[in-house]
């Protein structure tokens, strides 16, 4: 096979992508990229959202979308942050246009360099969108990875067109669970277009630590019982939940302790959470212990008895295969993909969207479950990346080997 057949320059376009001020902001990504980059040359353009004078909004909400430098080397891989005119809260179906614009220069260096032949686009829009724009300007192959934002896309008008639109463009549209697939082919794409490929699990990051030891570091008591939940401090990710149950739980555990954690989401949702749990008198009961790099989040789960996330919604969320590597069932919801990453009871349970009396039930049934604790940690081993990534690659290989796009559809 030639060598444009063989090693197509990867170009990996995303918004969502760790950064030097936000070093766990799309860790998922980061995790499957550099294990594509060990076999194909690899790019990644992390485009920023930026609209003029967003640093006097920095002195009243010193977390909204804080200064990104222009270029960064991760593990050898050149990570670019161009800026792109995003007006918050209004005008948002305009995102994908101005990513688009922002970051055509750029990609057209790139190009031309020998540094581009696919556009692998994460999150259908904006990215999925402006890749579809650049690729047909740039006349190279695009693919879309679908994430839990195309659940609210579906919902919407204009962003759901345009999402359509480029994933019928697109040589290969992947899902990170088969809902998301579903999904899509409602929104009229070919079922043949559309191919899972699951996040994994980095078992060298997780794994089983002595849980004597992890709870001593924390203060915690040997026999409290101990819930955790990991994510962006966000509404949708379902902590405030987890804080209105903690009343009753302790009536039942008056020792349980509740850990929090996650960084700060742009809208301030910590000390939304901090009064909840106050107002609800169960602050002493609950540890904000913020952003952690992922190497210290083993140390955390391996504290716990139990993982939940009540979510809104999710694609796949990688964070049941970090909690399972280190031996936690959980608890969640039954929406997005949650279902089939938490797909047997042996593994934690699921309860419907909303419903905290079953939420409050089914924590209570997992700390009273005796769970076998190495099934679990088998199943997220069987969840590696390694066995994802053969599949990517050769699915790339095959887009490159194929050259030419789909013929251009209409918006």
């Amino acid at each position: 096979m030639s060598e444009r057949s063989d090693r197509p320059a990867l170009v990996v376009f995303t918004h969502v992508f760790p950064n030097q001020a936000q070093p766990t902001y799309g860790v998922f990504v980061r995790e499957r990229l550099f294990r594509v980059a060990a076999h194909l040359p690899v790019t990644v353009v992390a485009p920023v959202p930026w609209f003029p004078g967003e640093a006097l909004l920095r002195r009243w909400r010193p977390h909204y979308r804080p200064p990104v430098p222009k270029h960064e080397v991760q593990q050898g891989i050149d990570v670019y942050h161009p800026r792109f005119l995003s007006i918050p809260n209004v005008f948002k179906f305009t995102d994908a246009l101005f990513e688009a614009l922002f970051c055509l220069p750029l990609l057209r260096r790139l190009h031309r360099a020998g540094r581009l032949n696919i556009l692998d686009a994460h999150f259908v829009f904006p990215d999925g969108v402006a890749a579809g724009l650049l690729a047909r300007w740039l006349r190279v192959p695009h693919c879309i990875t679908l994430r839990g934002t195309i659940l609210r896309i579906s919902r919407t008008r204009v962003r759901k067109r345009l999402a359509a639109w480029a994933m019928r463009r697109a040589a290969r549209v992947f899902s990170v669970s088969d809902s998301l697939r579903q999904t899509a082919i409602a929104m009229d794409i070919p079922a043949d277009q559309v191919r899972v490929v699951a996040n994994g699990i980095n078992l060298a990051l997780f794994q089983p630590e002595d849980r004597a030891a992890c709870r001593g570091q924390l203060g915690i008591a040997p026999d409290a019982p101990v819930l955790i939940t990991v994510g962006t401090l966000s509404e949708r990710k379902g902590f405030h939940r987890v804080i209105g149950q903690l009343p009753a739980l302790l009536a039942r555990y008056p020792g349980l302790v509740y850990l929090v954690v996650g960084g700060e989401h742009p809208d301030g949702d910590e000390q939304r959470l901090r009064a909840l749990a106050a107002e609800r008198g169960v602050a002493e009961h609950v540890r904000f212990l913020g952003r952690q790099p992922p190497e210290q989040l083993r140390y955390l789960y391996s504290a716990a008895d139990l993982f939940v996330l009540p979510t809104r919604f999710e694609g796949w969320a990688n964070v049941f295969l970090e909690a399972a590597a280190c031996g936690l069932p959980s608890v969640t919801t039954r929406v997005g993909g949650n279902a089939e990453v938490i797909c047997r009871d042996t593994l934690g349970r699921l309860v419907e969207y909303g419903d905290d009396d079953a939420l409050r039930d089914a924590i209570i049934e997992a700390l009273e479950t005796d769970w076998d604790r190495a099934v679990i940690i088998a199943y997220a081993r069987d969840n590696a990346w390694e066995q994802r990534i053969p599949r990517l690659v050769a699915e790339l290989q095959r887009i490159h080997a194929q050259g030419a796009q789909p013929e251009p559809a209409e918006v």
